[in-house]
């Protein structure tokens, strides 16, 4: 839209500062055309292409160890006639359904089928991914349906602390089942206080944890997402032998 054109229709008035302030029921948006210049824009949306990939350059040496143990549990899983049982805590939930869609159907490469299933959830509850998620036992109740001795639960939380996510994963544990968890310090805090938060304090030496270092909760799904890939294109990897070009 012109800076300078506003769409009618809504009940505006003028401000002293030359801007003008837009009213649609409780929302208020104060325009203001020197503000939004094209330019700003630009160098805003750039940066966040800059953070993202300054994230992605620093979490590779860090998260490659434990996304490779991620990616050996869920082929040792595959392979003997196990499924992998996927969720995420809030839009972590969206990744979720993500990664079980390219497991069962394919990542890059035609391949046989492999055994996922994205347990639903609430991707609407904003707080899904906190101690305060409105159905607290929504996935561990589908872990206690469909799990089994030798399945993986994989969970993805940004903050690491969602109450939903923490009852998967002992319900998971009470059926002999793996976890791989992809989490972050999204609640705040620090890496350094306790990585992974409650979820990561959860988890036992046989589980796998990656936990990316940073408390932004859009990076941490960015980089969460990247991760996904890797553990796809790894299982692809070791079913279909190396493709030359993947990299």
């Amino acid at each position: 839209m012109d800076p300078g054109r506003v769409r009618r229709g809504l009940s505006d008035r003028w401000n002293p500062t030359g801007g003008l302030i837009l009213k649609r029921s409780t929302y208020v948006l104060f325009h203001n055309p020197q503000l939004s210049s094209r330019p700003m824009l630009e160098q805003r949306i750039q940066q966040h292409f800059i953070d993202s990939a300054d994230l992605k350059y620093q979490a590779g040496p860090l998260l490659s160890k434990p996304i490779g143990q991620a990616m050996q549990a869920l082929l040792a899983c595959v392979t003997s006639g196990g499924k992998i049982l996927a969720c995420g805590s809030g839009v972590s939930g969206l990744l979720a359904a993500q990664f079980a869609a390219q497991f069962v159907g394919r990542f890059e490469r035609e391949r046989p089928e492999l055994g996922a299933i994205a347990l639903p959830g609430d991707t609407t509850d904003p707080a899904a991914d906190t101690t305060d998620a409105s159905d607290v036992d929504r996935f561990a109740r589908q872990v206690r349906a469909l799990g089994q001795a030798g399945d993986v639960l994989l969970t993805l939380s940004a903050s690491g602390q969602s109450s939903a996510v923490l009852a998967a994963v002992e319900a998971a544990h009470a059926r002999d089942m793996t976890v791989v968890a992809l989490l972050g310090n999204a609640a705040g805090g620090g890496a350094s206080s306790s990585p992974g938060g409650a979820v990561g304090r959860a988890l036992r030496e046989t589980d796998v944890q990656i936990c990316v270092p940073h408390e932004r909760a859009a990076r941490i799904h960015e980089v969460h997402l990247l991760a996904l890939h890797c553990l796809c294109d790894g299982v692809d990897a070791q079913l279909l032998g190396e493709q030359e070009g993947s990299t």
